[in-house]
């Protein structure tokens, strides 16, 4: 079998990369033969996948690689652009229609339509086969809708589905508190080129620079804690899911939620949440399998794509060519991991200005195995402190989330071709309960230069375990962990802002620290001095 590294110019382990793209193909394929109206698309993106024939780093335009008011407008007009070259339209040849304005909805954006898009659903869903509910361009404004199986919500260009902030208009258990719910439903598409609004910036309270302060429901007693706020979208005990063409704007909390569901194609969606308000995740892929994310433009203000397992195991997640920034961590496992974490792969993103990279934080009793990141291009920065995380292009931790936790293990991460410049370094740390294994970073540069004047002298263990603790700033840091391989690992040291603890290549904790391999361990000063 033809190798990775001969297709793409990557040298990616087949023991991990080649495996999920496999999996990942056999999995698209299988909800094609579930949906007939949508196998010839799938089963082209299954072809994409396996072959791994998709573009390169830049596939976005140069302008994404900055933050800018712009990049909303670019990123739906890239989605547009290629719905139209592939000839994206409404496809319910041979699969009857039910339009919501047959159903009573007017789209003015004025008055309450979820009575006549819930019934254009049930009837669409009612039928031998199914069928496509359709929003034509207009306004419809709604509480949470519940969809059946074997339908497509076809949200249309120029149509927009805008979510109630009231807590009167979504039901009475906050485990059901979306703007579109699919629970225990199978065969089902969501797609049109439109746009679902979780018009997030009515829950804010207090606008911040630093952190928006975000009303809160659970002052009705229907939740607990400040994250009482409804999420955007929840997929929840589902099969034979396919997310594409959308734009997905303003959660007001988790923007698309997937949980406990098997067999998942995501792909062509443009994300934006507010970047300052907190807790509006992109993706959250909480205990599901067999799940392909590819081609996603994530912009929003807590963790891009974050991988949980808050209620079962996840397995065989592909991640590829997405575009994040984030003010949190743009790639995050965790920090929910109460169940096991197996065979995950990301490869061609791009990040930027991250307040942290790639991310693993676990905190409970699952373990993390078999993950590889590859060819991955990122720039991270500080943010306030009040958001997690400290401009680390990799963080790995593993501590008990409290003092009774029983905190699992990570083995078998690799990082091959990753290209970063950053205002801190790598951190792994692991504790006594669970020590770091089988980590290995293969052709990995960062660059460290300071871009901001927050201050640094700190490291970042939250949630749980120790907060925040005083330490030097170090380009890698280690502590608690066990068969470490680096080969080919580059430090650049550029400006430092006048930073008195600036230019340390490697820290660690020796008394911790066993069986560690420096193949390639190159780190470059201001005075050119190099040390090897």
């Amino acid at each position: 079998m033809e190798s990775l590294s001969s297709r793409r110019g990557a040298s990616i382990p087949t023991h991990s990369g080649l495996v999920i793209c496999i999996v990942a193909s056999w999995t698209i394929v299988s909800i094609a033969k579930a949906l007939p109206d949508l196998q010839q698309t799938l089963v082209d993106l299954a072809a994409e996948v396996s072959e791994l024939q998709v573009p390169k780093i830049g596939v976005f335009p140069d302008e994404f690689l900055g933050a800018s008011a712009g990049l909303k407008e670019a990123a739906v007009a890239v989605m547009r652009a290629k719905r139209k070259k592939n000839g994206a339209g409404r496809r319910d040849e041979g699969r009857p229609v039910c339009e919501v304005t047959e159903f009573g909805a007017v789209g003015s954006g004025e008055v309450y339509e979820t009575a006549a898009i819930q019934a254009a659903i049930d009837a669409c869903g009612s039928l031998p086969g199914g069928g496509t509910v359709y929003l034509p361009p207009g306004t419809f404004l709604t509480g949470t809708v519940f969809l059946r199986s074997n339908i497509t919500l076809w949200i249309d260009e120029g149509a927009t589905l805008l979510g109630s902030p009231l807590q009167k208009d979504f039901p009475t258990s906050s485990s059901q508190w979306y703007t579109i719910l699919a629970k225990d439903v199978q065969n089902v598409e969501l797609t049109g080129g439109g746009v679902v609004s979780g018009q997030g910036l009515k829950f804010v309270v207090k606008f911040e620079e630093r952190k928006n302060v975000m009303v809160s429901w659970n002052t009705t007693g229907a939740c607990h804690g400040n994250e009482c706020r409804p999420r955007l979208i929840g997929f929840v005990n589902c099969k034979n899911v396919h997310i594409w063409n959308l734009l997905l704007q303003e959660p007001p909390l988790w923007c698309l939620h997937i949980l406990n569901t098997d067999m998942v194609s995501i792909h062509d969606l443009v994300i934006i949440g507010d970047f300052n308000t907190p807790n509006t995740d992109g993706i959250d892929i909480d205990s599901s399998n067999n799940t392909v994310i590819k081609d996603c433009h994530i912009d929003t203000g807590d963790d891009g794509i974050c991988p949980k397992t808050q209620q079962g195991p996840l397995h065989n997640l592909t991640v590829t060519d997405c575009w994040i920034r984030s003010k949190s961590c743009a790639v995050k496992l965790g920090s929910e991991t109460r169940a096991d974490f197996d065979s995950l792969h990301f490869e061609w993103l791009t990040i930027v200005d991250s307040h942290r990279g790639i991310g693993l934080q676990l905190r409970d009793s699952g373990s993390v195995n078999n993950v590889t990141f590859a060819n991955i291009q990122m720039s991270t920065r500080y943010y306030d402190p009040s958001w997690w995380g400290l401009a680390e292009p990799i963080y790995i931790t593993a501590c008990p989330r409290t003092p009774t936790t029983k905190v699992g293990s990570i083995t078998n991460v690799h990082f091959i071709n990753i290209t970063a410049t950053s205002e801190n370094g790598i951190f792994m740390a692991g504790s006594n309960e669970s020590h770091l294994q089988g980590l290995n970073f293969k052709n990995v540069s960062v660059s460290m230069k300071r871009s901001t004047n927050f201050s640094s002298g700190l490291q970042d263990y939250r949630p749980g375990c120790r907060g925040l603790v005083e330490h030097r700033t170090s380009g890698v840091f280690m502590a608690f962990v066990e068969d470490v391989s680096m080969d080919d690992v580059k430090l650049q040291w550029k400006q430092e802002n006048g930073l008195s603890d600036w230019g340390l290549p490697l820290d660690l904790i020796p008394s911790s620290v066993n069986n560690i391999n420096l193949l390639g361990f190159h780190s470059s000063y201001p005075d050119h001095q190099v040390y090897s």
